[in-house]
C-alpha cells in the first residue's frame, strides 16, 4: 500500500473535522442515517415503501401551508407526515387488506399523494413570496444545518429507534404474518398505526436535512442492500445502519472536495452497494 494515500486520507479527515459546518453535517447525516435504517428495514419487510414515498411528498404541501401561516418550515413537515400517516393507518395495514383491500389502499396512498402536491402547490401560490430555495426544498441544505438541527434530528431519531425498539417483537410479528400476529394475541392494526406514525415522524425530520426527493432514498435502498444480503433481524439492521452510514460519509466527503451535491453521491453509494449486493445473492455468492 502506498504510504501516502493513508495519509492523504488521515489529513483530508482532519480538515473535514476542522469546519464546525461540517462536524455539524456529520452529525446530523448520521443521526438522520441510524433512523432511516432501522425504519426503512421495518418499512421494506412490511412492503410500505409506496407509503414512505408518499410520506416524504407531503412534506412539500407542510413547508407550503407552514409559510403561509408564518410558522416555522419543521412544523408543517411534521403537521402533514404524521396527518399522512394516520390516514394511512386508518385505511388499513398492507398485511390486512388482503389481495382486493391492498388495491384499495394502494389508490387511497396515491389519492393522497396527488392530492397534497396539488395542496403545495396553492400553498405557495397564495403565499406569494419564496419557499426557502426551491433546491434545497428539493434536495436538502446539509452543510447548512446550524446546531439547534443536529439536537432536535438527533432527539426524534432517538424517539423513533426506542419507539420500534418498544414494539420489537409484536412489529416483527405483525410484519411477517398479520393474520398469525393477530390470533397470537397482537394488537396488529395498533402495531401498525404506530409504526406509520413513527415512519411519518422519521421522513419529517430526515427530509429537513436531505430534502424531499432524498430521504426516500436513503429510507430504502440501505435496508433493502441489507435484505440482499441476509434474511436474519439482527443482522440485517446492522447491516441496515452500516450501510446508512457508510453512504452518508463517503457522500458528505466526496461533496465537500467536489463541489457536486452530496445527494447525488450519497444516493450513487447506496444504488451502487445495492446492485452489488443484488449481483452477489445472483450469483450465489450470498444466500
Amino acid at each position: 500500500m502506498n504510504p501516502h494515500v493513508t495519509i492523504d486520507l488521515v489529513r483530508d479527515a482532519r480538515e473535514l473535522l476542522a469546519y464546525p459546518f461540517m462536524v455539524n453535517a456529520l452529525q446530523a447525516a448520521s443521526a438522520a442515517a441510524v433512523m432511516a435504517a432501522v425504519v426503512g428495514w421495518f418499512m421494506v419487510l412490511r412492503g410500505e415503501t409506496f407509503a414512505g414515498h408518499t410520506l416524504s411528498m407531503m412534506s412539500f404541501p407542510g413547508a407550503a401551508a407552514a409559510a403561509l401561516a408564518g410558522l416555522p418550515l419543521a412544523v408543517g413537515y411534521f403537521v402533514f407526515c404524521v396527518a399522512g400517516a394516520l390516514i394511512f393507518a386508518a385505511s388499513g395495514s398492507r398485511r390486512e387488506s388482503g389481495r382486493g383491500g391492498e388495491g384499495q389502499r394502494a389508490a387511497t396512498i396515491g389519492t393522497v399523494g396527488a392530492a397534497s402536491l396539488a395542496l403545495g402547490f396553492v400553498g405557495l401560490s397564495l403565499y406569494g413570496g419564496v419557499l426557502e430555495n426551491l433546491e434545497s426544498l428539493l434536495f436538502g441544505s446539509i452543510f447548512g444545518v446550524t446546531r439547534g438541527q443536529v439536537v432536535a434530528l438527533a432527539i426524534v431519531a432517538a424517539c423513533a429507534v426506542a419507539a420500534l425498539v418498544a414494539l420489537g417483537r409484536p412489529l416483527l410479528m405483525a410484519s411477517v404474518d398479520g393474520v398469525l400476529a393477530g390470533a397470537s394475541g397482537v394488537p396488529v392494526r395498533a402495531v401498525s398505526s404506530v409504526f406509520l406514525v413513527v415512519l411519518g415522524l422519521a421522513v419529517a425530520a430526515t427530509a429537513q436535512i436531505t430534502g424531499i426527493l432524498l430521504v426516500f432514498a436513503l429510507l430504502v435502498v440501505p435496508a433493502a442492500t441489507a435484505r440482499e444480503l441476509t434474511p436474519r433481524v439482527g443482522l440485517g439492521l446492522t447491516l441496515s445502519v452500516v450501510l446508512a452510514l457508510v453512504v452518508v460519509w463517503i457522500g458528505l466527503g466526496l461533496s465537500y472536495f467536489t463541489n457536486y451535491s452530496a445527494g447525488f453521491f450519497t444516493t450513487s453509494v447506496a444504488a451502487a452497494l445495492f446492485v452489488l449486493a443484488r449481483t452477489a445473492r445472483v450469483l450465489g455468492v450470498v444466500r
